[in-house]
């Protein structure tokens, strides 16, 4: 966990007063209470262990969440969600397809190395490579070169709208730190591909790794020379994986945490209830759906000479069999927002016409099941995570009983994501409960390049159950290099509206979203990214 020593010079400082303000204004803190408090520690009670210490081992959003304390990008997301300059204090474009960033000077990495162009080519290099897990993260991107220690240069393959919101999300590790320990290719988790990276980690950002274990706590110190100016007093962060939600609750009640960033949907009256206590709820841009595996055969059925997914009245029939509405009711306990859409409203390239759902009609499933040739159903794999999406297990088992009632058998198996995600990856599941957030676009062309596009060099990297239509295709290609939002918007509803056509996927809910504090939290800030900001944290 440790870097090797080298000098560099002290990193520069940068404000970020208005986020900070809008940190304060949310928990109710006047400025006049930041003073300096130094030493203080911040508990955080997860629901799972982050996949890596590697930012490019898999293309999941709570990992790199956590990893921002430690790693960054050239640029960033503010608390509300705005693009801001991070090691990048400035860019332009020079032409159509080549951008340019003017880097951060006087910046160095946690071993004390300086930071420079030669880190961006050589970690661009990284994730872009064949086999890194997040390529789908920078579709777009052709090249990068040096101009100078402090320019880089950045070629895209087409013109392109969205490069500065990819690179929100590839962060920056320092090169000589991975030829020296032989971490220049990325890891993959869902392959169980370790190295070095996997268990180490080098960065810039506002907190060290100082100790992990994993599965048990990782600590975080306070980087002194961070080049930003901290809005935070934290001073030590302990990372703590609690997978059962009841001991998390009891663990905040208790104060043996100080937060925890999934609050159990069944327990958020009880905490409310403590003076102690104060919960934030809002909902997610993380979309909840059903995807299927749609290749020649299924993976685990007693049906096997053929697919019956591939027939659309299969697949229409299951999404009547859902009652989504007891599924909110008893599943989500209310607090889920039920959608007929594959992204949420904030999304780019959702519209209402979308989110019109098919009607719960159990005879009309059975009906469709017996056209399609299946009047007493067929066995099937289930795929759901014990620890991934909001109250997951609960839904999936709500969803199987409701399947079940219309004849059909399927075979859930539940558990945690280190061992259901190699399975998904590997194409070895019939039906799987699947999140999208969009991030670190915040654009419809997020799930359609990575999950919906064909696989073909960056695209479809997440595309695991042979979703890609030729149509879908076309539609993607066209909008990736489109600059005008009045006709680019358009081509992603329109892809969008076709895979709702031909139910390639069913979608659920967009996702409750429930952070919960103890009284020791004195600031924080809560988007809608689900992304904790803990250099925008203050502790009482």
């Amino acid at each position: 966990m440790n870097a090797t020593d080298k000098t560099a010079p002290r990193g520069v400082k940068r404000s970020l007063l208005a986020a900070a303000a809008m940190s304060l204004a949310l928990l109710g803190v006047g400025a006049s209470t930041v003073e300096a408090q130094q030493g203080k520690t911040f508990r955080w009670g997860a629901a799972r262990e982050i996949a890596s210490l590697d930012p490019y081992s898999f293309g999941e959003t709570f990992t790199l969440s956590v990893l921002n304390h430690v790693y960054e990008g050239l640029v960033r997301y503010t608390g509300d969600l705005k693009i801001e300059p991070a090691l990048a204090e400035s860019w332009e474009t020079v032409s159509p397809t080549v951008w340019r960033f003017k880097l951060r000077q006087g910046v160095t990495f946690h071993n004390g190395a300086p930071f420079t162009a030669d880190d961006v080519v050589a970690s661009l290099v990284r994730v872009t490579h064949e086999t890194s897990p997040l390529k789908g993260n920078l579709p777009a991107y052709k090249s990068a070169r040096k101009i100078d220690d402090h320019t880089v240069e950045i070629e895209v393959n087409g013109p392109y709208p969205l490069l500065l919101n990819d690179l929100t999300n590839i962060y920056i590790l320092d090169k000589e730190w991975m030829e020296a320990n032989g971490a220049s290719l990325p890891t993959d988790s869902g392959k169980g591909i370790k190295g070095f990276a996997t268990d180490n980690a080098n960065g810039t950002g506002p907190f060290v790794v100082e100790s992990r274990r994993a599965d048990a706590r990782t600590v975080f110190v306070v980087n002194p020379k961070w080049w930003d100016k901290p809005q935070h007093n934290i001073a030590r962060v302990e990372f703590l994986p609690i997978s059962s939600a009841a001991t998390r609750v009891a663990a905040l009640l208790s104060g043996e945490i100080d937060f925890t960033n999934v609050a159990p949907l069944q327990d958020l009256q009880r905490l409310s209830a403590s003076p102690e206590v104060k919960v934030l709820q809002t909902n997610e841009l993380r979309t909840v759906i059903f995807a299927f595996n749609l290749k020649d055969k299924l993976f685990e059925s007693d049906v096997t000479d053929k697919n019956p997914l591939n027939d659309i009245r299969v697949r229409e029939a299951m999404y009547r069999a859902i009652d989504i509405d007891g599924v909110q009711r008893r599943a989500m306990r209310g607090l889920s927002r039920n959608t007929g859409a594959l992204v949420a409203p904030a999304i780019p390239g959702y519209t209402p016409e979308q989110d019109a759902r098919l009607p719960f009609d159990l005879d009309g499933a059975k009906k469709l099941l017996t056209d399609a040739g299946y009047p007493n159903g067929f066995s099937f794999n289930f795929n759901c995570q014990s620890d991934g999406l909001v109250n997951e297990e609960e839904f999936c088992q709500a969803v199987a009983s409701m399947w079940s009632r219309a004849g059909l058998r399927p075979n859930l198996s539940l558990g945690p994501r280190s061992t259901q995600t190699p399975k998904r990856v590997r194409g070895e599941f019939d039906v799987i409960s699947f999140g999208w957030a969009n991030e670190p676009m915040i654009d419809a062309y997020s799930i359609l390049i990575q999950v919906m596009r064909s696989k073909s060099g960056s695209g479809g990297v997440f595309n695991w159950g042979n979703w890609g239509r030729p149509a879908i295709d076309t539609l993607i290609d066209k909008a990736g290099v489109e600059l005008d939002n009045a006709k680019r918007i358009p081509m992603m509803a329109e892809a969008l509206m076709i895979a709702k056509r031909e139910h390639l996927f069913i979608p659920m809910h967009n996702q409750p979203m429930a952070w919960a504090m103890r009284s020791t939290v004195a600031a924080t800030v809560q988007a809608s990214d689900n992304k904790p900001r803990l250099w925008l944290t203050r502790m009482r």
